[in-house]
């Protein structure tokens, strides 16, 4: 019996046109093969398990391919190509940097430059997770990527391009490989399920696909999972099961619950989530979700942003018919606010039943004067509809802010009425409490003075925190946030020597020497601007940092080579070593 391989390496692409997913990038670099058009260094970048490494693999066969096909493709079959497969090509070295990321490492890689290729034309290094590599090690690898024989290929893998240094990018054709389609992923799985005698139902292998967000490998490493628990029989309710997911189906329901205003079904729903073992956060961020994927439903022009099977778009397109637009830019606010304060909450679970039933209040609110509760939560009724209580309609063409006017009142009789009455419920609503008035156009409700008073503080917060700013304050910044900082060595000792230069009332360059000093800044560059804006009371101060070609940048020497010149600088040093006949070890 044949030892069991996993499909993520049984199925892994072994030629371009067998690449998921990544079609226009496969073409470019099939053409660039059969124009011969190659550059010295490629950079693979985009998410895990997208084919960045696959790729780079199936791009060193084919250039070193013996018999290539007339469309650019790897035959297969040559020795060459058998011998990359099985991985014991001299011609193809790899590295995993996130393991291997010393300074020896990448002159083992140097050193290997020299010797030319075995039987094909081109010898290939592949980098894989570059970013890995220490500021000292990209270093050391710079001069060889800039000019390397003309029978060296290298490629360079990332996830975190970021991290990769400028001078790296720049000697580089650079690739971004993108997420995976979940109608992608199904149909491979789909292809995969037919060759393993697995049945596969379409619902149940997008539940996969979504769960590996992107990454074919992640769900093909499902698709095994769901496959032996469910006994080669991929079903919905086998993947929901299995995956720990919660059925979409409760989320239609609610949304049909908010529609109606039903507080007390939403209620049990969430109810029934919550017995099913699912986290409130989890559930929370679902709805969100799922609201999104209505709004997006609701116009056919975006239609095609919903990531679903044919089955389900259908479903949220008719749900969707049955809400005004409207609702779903409210909904996303409120579920918004909640997901914002669910961290921070002590009674987590009431929390997200406050959020149903503001959700199941929006359509059918809350009649006064219990609106009032609520009177600045910018929702209310955004039917449009006109409240009884309210004065006199807004007409079509005024803004949602009312600046009311003052109505003069008749002198009325000495009538007192009792507290309790409907009337005295009814009065602060009326017209003699202008402050409570609010617009009748549809939309949000804002009450007119709040919102005055929010505009002003706004302006006013801006104002003062846009001081001007001259050099020698910034300098004083610049020295404290040295002193607060002395751990971040190499981040200090840049900014003592970077020498900052006043570029603009607001603009400021700072000059290095050196690229590991440049990455210092930009991984500490969110803390320092925070320091420096809070300290000189101004956002929107901005820093550059870039490196000065005018200035030498001192070499590390070894250390063979370091004692030597410590010893002509001074000879009593020298004079004490031979007496102790002490050799550098």
């Amino acid at each position: 019996m044949d030892k069991y391989i996993v499909s993520a390496r049984k199925y892994r692409p072994a030629t371009f046109r067998s690449v998921v997913g990544q079609k226009a990038l496969t073409s470019t670099l099939k053409n660039a093969i059969m124009s011969d058009r190659l550059a010295q260094a490629y950079l693979f970048c985009g998410p895990r398990g997208v084919g960045k490494t696959s790729c780079a693999r199936i791009f060193a066969k084919t250039i070193n391919c013996l018999n290539p096909t007339a469309d650019g493709e790897a035959c297969c079959e040559c020795e060459n190509c058998k011998a990359i497969e099985r991985g014991t090509s001299m011609n193809v070295v790899e590295l995993d940097a996130a393991s291997n990321n010393s300074v020896d490492d990448i002159r083992d890689i140097t050193d290997q430059v020299q010797t030319p290729p075995q039987g094909g034309r081109y010898r290939v290094f592949i980098i894989d997770e570059v970013h890995m590599l220490s500021p000292q090690a990209f270093n050391a690898f710079l001069k060889t990527l800039e000019e390397p024989p003309k029978y060296v290929i290298f490629i360079l893998a990332t996830t975190e391009k970021h991290k990769v240094l400028p001078t790296i990018l720049s000697r580089c054709q650079t690739y971004d490989f993108r997420r995976i389609t979940i109608e992608d992923m199904v149909e491979q799985m789909q292809y995969i399920g037919q060759k393993e005698g697995i049945k596969t139902d379409p619902r149940g292998l997008e539940v996969i696909a979504r769960k590996a967000d992107g990454a074919m490998r992640d769900a093909l490493s499902i698709f095994d999972q769901v496959a032996a628990s469910s006994r080669g029989d991929i079903t919905y309710e086998s993947a929901i099961e299995n995956l720990n997911v919660l059925d979409y189906d409760y989320y239609f329901r609610l949304v049909d619950s908010f529609r109606t205003g039903d507080i007390s079904g939403a209620l049990l729903l969430y109810r029934d989530v919550r017995a099913k073992g699912f986290d409130s956060l989890f559930f929370l961020n679902g709805l969100a979700d799922h609201v999104r994927n209505l709004m997006v439903a609701a116009d056919p022009r975006t239609a095609e942003l919903l990531e679903t099977s044919k089955d389900v778009a259908g479903r949220y397109t008719q749900q969707a018919k049955s809400l005004p637009l409207q609702w779903y830019y409210a909904a996303m606010k409120v579920l918004n606010d909640g997901d914002v304060q669910y961290r921070t909450a002590t009674n987590k679970q009431f929390l997200v039943e406050l959020v149903l039933i503001r959700l199941s209040q929006l359509l059918k609110p809350a009649t006064p004067p219990f609106d009032l509760v609520d009177c600045d939560f910018p929702l209310g009724d955004i039917t449009g509809a006109a409240r009884t209580q309210t004065v006199q309609p807004v007409p079509p063409q005024s803004t949602t802010v009312v600046h009311p006017q003052p109505t003069p009142v008749a002198p009325q009789p000495h009538n007192p009425i009792p507290s309790s009455s409907p009337s005295a419920l009814r009065s602060p609503l009326s017209t003699q409490s202008p402050r409570r008035r609010r617009t009748t156009a549809p939309g949000f409700r804002l009450n007119d003075d709040s919102v005055q008073q929010k505009m002003a503080l706004y302006e006013e917060q801006r104002k003062e925190h846009r001081t001007a700013v001259d050099l020698e304050s910034f300098m004083q910044a610049w020295v404290a946030y040295q002193e607060a900082n002395q751990q971040q060595h190499i981040l200090t000792s840049a900014m003592r020597n970077s020498n900052p230069q006043q570029t603009g009332p607001e603009q400021f360059l700072a000059m290095v020497g050196h690229p590991a000093e440049v990455q210092a800044f930009e991984l500490a560059m969110p803390q320092l601007m925070d320091f420096l804006r809070s300290r000189l009371s101004n956002d929107f101060l901005m820093l550059r940092v870039e490196i000065d070609p005018t200035r030498e940048v001192s070499k590390q020497l070894p250390p063979q080579e370091f004692l030597k010149e410590c010893v002509e600088m001074n000879p009593d040093l020298g004079d004490l070593l031979r007496k102790l006949d002490a050799e550098l070890a």
